[in-house]
C-alpha cells in the first residue's frame, strides 16, 4: 500500500533477484579455480584488518564511524 508505483518495484525487485543469481553464478564459478578462493580469503583478510585499524582500534576513529553511521541512517530512513 506504500509503494506508489507496484509495477516498477516488482521489476526491480525481479532484477535485483536475476542480478544476485548472476553473480551468484560468477562467483561460483570462479570459486571453482585452484587459485582464487585463497585469494579471496587474503583479500577478505586483509579488508578486515584495513577496517579494524581505520575504525575500531583509536577512540576517535570509532567516534567518526558512529557520525557517519548515524548519516547514514538519516539519509535512508529521514530525519526524524
Amino acid at each position: 500500500d506504500e509503494v506508489e508505483n507496484k509495477p516498477q518495484a516488482i521489476i526491480y525487485a525481479g532484477g535485483a533477484v536475476v542480478a544476485l543469481v548472476i553473480v551468484n553464478s560468477v562467483v561460483g564459478a570462479i570459486n571453482h579455480l585452484p587459485l582464487f578462493p585463497k585469494v579471496f580469503e587474503l583479500v577478505g583478510l586483509g579488508y578486515s584488518a584495513w577496517f579494524t585499524y581505520k575504525y575500531l582500534l583509536f577512540k576517535s576513529s570509532r567516534a567518526e564511524l558512529a557520525a557517519d553511521v548515524e548519516e547514514l541512517k538519516s539519509k535512508i530512513g529521514g530525519s526524524d
